[in-house]
């Protein structure tokens, strides 16, 4: 499907050659019945969309409300249609509740794709929130555009 107003392709747009990781305050989750739970990323350095799951695979979370919360959500960047930063999310942690989520695998393929298990769980202690603000500097408007 490709998202109206950003012309992002879901699940379909996730490009590997654009990850990074922001962190930042979660607000605005919203659950639509058809497309992706979404929700606003704003870190130090931009605002970002974040293109979670389907609400089906979200409502399974342990986490039920990011309102608020210091986020870090590492994913696959691009700059829409209408000039919004997007995120398609591939981990989402909450180090305040020592939750993550992992949505998607390193290629990018959706855990809800078959996978038969659910991606949420309790914090590892892998990687690194330091040096991570607002995300790697390049790989804009790659995902998301052309065929898939």
């Amino acid at each position: 499907m490709v998202l109206e107003a950003s012309g992002i392709h879901y699940p379909g747009g996730y490009d590997p050659h654009t990850v990074g990781e922001v962190r930042g305050k979660a607000s605005r989750l919203t659950r639509p019945e058809k497309g992706p739970v979404r929700f606003t990323l704003v870190s130090d350095r931009e605002t970002y969309t974040v293109l979670a799951s389907p609400a089906w695979y979200w409502n399974d979370s342990q986490i039920k409300n990011l309102e608020n919360q210091e986020i870090t959500v590492r994913g696959s960047k691009s700059l829409g249609k209408d000039g919004n930063l997007y995120i398609i999310a591939q981990e989402i942690t909450v180090p305040a509740l020592g939750k993550s989520v992992e949505l998607r695998g390193a290629d990018g393929t959706p855990m809800w794709r078959g996978s038969g298990r659910s991606g949420w769980g309790s914090s590892g202690g892998g990687g690194s929130f330091s040096g991570s603000r607002g995300g790697l500097g390049g790989g804009f408007g790659g995902g998301g555009r052309g065929k898939r």
